[in-house]
C-alpha cells in the first residue's frame, strides 16, 4: 500500500529529527556545564558528595518510617478482622497514614530549636510517621488502644487523651506515641510513629474546623472559634449518645 508507506517513512523521519534535536540539546547542556564543574574545586566535591551521602541516608530513614506504619496499620486490621469475627461488625472504619514532609519537618525542628540532623530527627521528633485510626464508637477508641497496647512488640512512650480533656479549640482525639520494631534483610530497627484514635464525629469536625482555618481568603474570627468550640461540645454530646444506643 504505497499511502501506508509514504506515512511510515514520514512518522520515521519526524522520529529520526527527534532524536538528532534532543542529541544536539543534550549536547548543548554539556557545553554549558563542563565550565562549570572543571572549576569546582575539591572542596566542592566533597560537599556536594556529602550532601549526595545525605540524600541517600534521609531517604532510606523515611522509607524505615513508611515501614513502620505499614506494620502498625497491619496489627490495626488484624484486630478489625478478630472482633468482626468474634461480634459481626468492624471498630475501625477507615485508616490514613502519613510521613511528614521534608519542610514541615525542617519547620519543626526550628519551633523546637533543634539543630537540622538526623539525631534531632529520630530522637527528637515523635510524628514523623503518623496513623490515624477513625472508629465508629467512642468505646471502640479505648477497646483498641487497650488492646494494641497489650501487644508485647508495642512499647507506649506518651499518651495524651484529648477526649477526656479536650484541647482549647475543640479539638478531640487520644494521641499514642509508641514504639515498634521493623524487620529488615539484615536488621531489626524499633521506629517510633504517632498514632490517633478518634471516632467519625470527631473526625468529621477536625477535618471541617481544619478547613476553615486554613483559608487562604478568609480568617476565622473569635466568634468563629467559639461556635466551633460549642460544635465540639455537640459532637461529644452525639458521640456518648450513639454509644448508648449501641450497647
Amino acid at each position: 500500500n504505497p499511502a501506508a508507506r509514504r506515512i511510515q517513512g514520514a512518522a520515521g523521519t519526524a522520529l529520526q529529527e527527534s532524536k538528532e534535536y534532543f542529541r544536539m540539546e543534550q549536547k548543548k547542556l554539556n557545553d554549558i556545564l563542563a565550565p562549570a564543574l572543571l572549576k569546582l574545586s575539591e572542596t566542592d566535591t566533597e560537599i556536594l558528595e556529602s550532601l549526595h551521602l545525605q540524600a541517600q541516608q534521609y531517604g532510606k530513614l523515611m522509607a524505615y518510617y513508611r515501614s513502620a506504619l505499614m506494620e502498625l496499620e497491619t496489627k490495626f486490621n488484624v484486630m478489625n478482622e478478630e472482633f468482626k469475627l468474634l461480634h459481626d461488625r468492624e471498630p475501625i472504619v477507615s485508616m490514613s497514614s502519613r510521613v511528614k514532609k521534608p519542610m514541615s519537618i525542617k519547620q519543626k525542628l526550628e519551633r523546637m530549636s533543634l539543630p537540622l540532623s538526623f539525631e534531632s530527627l529520630e530522637n527528637g521528633l515523635h510524628d514523623i510517621a503518623g496513623l490515624r485510626v477513625v472508629c465508629s464508637f467512642l468505646d471502640d477508641v479505648y477497646m483498641l488502644e487497650k488492646a494494641f497496647l497489650a501487644q508485647d512488640d508495642v512499647t507506649l512512650l506518651k499518651r495524651k487523651d484529648y477526649i477526656a480533656s479536650p484541647k482549647e479549640n475543640g479539638y478531640r482525639s487520644l494521641h499514642l506515641i509508641v514504639q515498634t520494631p521493623i524487620f529488615l534483610v539484615k536488621e531489626k530497627r524499633v521506629m517510633t510513629a504517632e498514632i490517633q484514635l478518634r471516632t467519625i464525629a470527631m473526625d468529621l469536625w477536625a477535618s471541617l474546623e481544619h478547613k476553615m482555618k486554613y483559608k487562604p481568603d478568609k480568617e476565622v474570627t473569635k466568634s468563629t472559634s467559639k461556635e466551633l468550640v460549642q460544635c465540639a461540645k455537640i459532637v461529644n454530646k452525639l458521640d456518648n449518645k450513639m454509644m448508648l444506643l449501641n450497647t
